[in-house]
């Protein structure tokens, strides 16, 4: 589906439309309507229940929103948060440089200085993307981070947090006096970050108010201990820097094993490539086809992490592979320099170890990224019916009820969809227009079940003894069920798969 029409539909259905809407939109910030909010909160708590059920040593935390600028400071946001601009001399539209070199660089900017970035616009006469205009320069990077005052008098400095990462480096000393006191640790956070961002573009993939959720683990570099041989002969899709350097761009799928074959990738590092790669197909189920683990060079990945993949999904919308998530070994930098600038020491000794500072991996994921990926693989359009094929467990509406005859099998209508949620199961009653209509209606809002309530269930003897015909969403297979076992008959659908369960077909 195209770019616009997806908005449209998103939009029409009450999933998403642009903030402040009655003005004329604001660019970079998006509201959620009714759907949108509850399918957010689905990926959420999905997202949730596979990363920290890999150990009962990973927990979640909601820390405050704003940083003061020591934080900031030490974490190295103040001198390296920057994003290149380019501006048009003509029409004096401002440009990420990335945009601006799509077509010519694809693999990104990271690392390059703004004069190899101007060599590059020069050497392929570049044009402006809104005027056609030859004329661009590239200033000095931009910080993306959004300053407040803070406090009566407006001396204080703080900011939005540009990314919910640092929350969980800042509680890591009071997470380890609370807990365990053993590594690993995981620390994850679920929250807003803000970024000013110079053109925010593409929907919900460049705001400058989005969703993040990540897990930083703190671990030991001389062990973390992982269950490896259950990951070990997984095929991973993996595009190596290195052969992208020799000109080989496709994908490769390789084992789980090889990758951490003589020594090349820490096998921690692989598992939790694997289960990233799991949740991603089996959770969210994209098509494997479409996934692949984009690893970027010395050059392309932040200066701070020593592994970089990026898990990337292909969207038809966005017109090929674009990021909603990454996995980063960051080192001890975090912990280094909010140590040197707290002048705390975050060392620590865990039981029956020498002191370690830890090191940290990051699990990170886009919250608004993802809930539009699953618009992009999930809605589908054959001839006149569109349908959102979204697995059951991350529906916003998992059961419409609906009474054949509004005002004979309402009553009945409203009894079961009580007793459904009575039993857990959210469902609505739906009473506007025809029957085919209503099932159009929910099949575009993603529901995976209809329960339609007819003569036959008021004509039972007792109303726990009626039945109701079920219809699934994707196949339009419909079949009696009793109402007394309707709720049993539903409830393994909206379970969403964990680590190390089987695959949900």
């Amino acid at each position: 589906m195209k770019l616009d029409e997806l908005v449209a539909l998103l939009r029409r259905r009450g999933v998403l439309w642009p903030s402040a809407e009655i003005y004329g939109g604001t660019q970079g910030l998006y509201d959620y309507g009714p759907l949108g909010t509850r399918l957010k909160q689905r990926i959420e708590d999905a997202w949730q229940s596979w990363f920290l059920g890999l150990s009962e040593d990973y927990h979640l935390i909601q820390p405050a929103e704003l940083l003061p600028e020591p934080v900031v400071r030490a974490s190295g946001h103040l001198e390296n948060f920057t994003d290149p601009e380019v501006t048009c001399g003509h029409c004096h539209a401002v440009f990420r440089a990335e945009t601006v070199l799509e077509k010519v660089r694809p693999e990104g900017v990271d690392g390059l200085s703004p004069a190899e970035i101007g060599e590059i616009v020069t050497r392929h006469q570049l044009r402006c993307p809104s005027c056609g205009s030859t004329e661009l320069t590239v200033p000095r990077p931009f910080n993306l981070m959004f300053g407040l005052d803070f406090g009566v008098t407006g001396r204080e400095r703080v900011y939005l947090q540009p990314e919910t990462a640092q929350a969980s480096y800042l509680s890591f000393a009071r997470m380890w006096d609370v807990g365990r006191r053993t590594l690993p640790l995981g620390v994850a956070v679920i929250a807003h970050a803000y970024r000013n961002e110079i053109a925010p573009r593409q929907v919900l993939f460049r705001m400058r108010a989005f969703t993040q959720a990540e897990l930083q683990i703190f671990f030991d570099p001389t062990d973390f201990p992982v269950p490896f041989s259950d990951v070990a002969d997984e095929l991973l899709p993996v595009v190596r820097a290195r052969d992208r350097l020799a000109g080989r761009e496709e994908v490769r799928r390789v084992a789980a094993r090889e990758l951490a074959g003589a020594g090349e990738l820490p096998e921690f590092y692989v598992y939790h490539m694997v289960q990233s790669y799991r949740f991603y197909r089996d959770v969210l189920r994209h098509p494997a086809e479409r996934i692949r683990l984009f690893e970027k060079s010395d050059q392309e990945r932040a200066f701070y992490n020593r592994i970089q993949f990026d898990l990337e999904v292909q969207l038809e919308s966005l017109g090929g592979f674009k990021e909603l998530g990454a996995i980063h070994y960051r080192g001890d930098y975090d912990l280094g320099r909010h140590g040197q600038g707290s002048g705390h020491d975050l060392s620590v000794v865990p039981t029956g170890r020498p002191r370690v500072l830890p090191h940290v991996l990051e699990l990170t994921f886009g919250v608004d990224r993802n809930l539009w990926a699953l618009a992009d693989a999930h809605l589908t359009v054959e001839g006149d019916r569109t349908y959102w094929k979204l697995p059951s467990y991350l529906s916003p509406v998992p059961v419409g009820v609906f009474p054949l005859l509004k005002k004979e099998h309402g009553p009945a209508a409203r009894s079961v969809a009580e007793r459904l949620r009575s039993a857990g199961i959210r469902a609505v009653v739906d009473t506007a227009g025809s029957i085919g209509k209503r099932y159009a209606r929910m099949d575009e809002a993603g529901t995976p079940f209809g329960v339609t309530v007819d003569g036959e269930t008021v004509e039972a003897a007792s109303p726990n003894h009626g039945t109701v015909t079920l219809r699934e969403r994707d196949s339009r297979a419909q079949e009696r069920v009793p109402i007394d076992r309707l709720a049993e008959r539903l409830r393994p659908f909206f379970v969403p798969p964990r680590p190390g369960g089987t695959r949900a077909d």
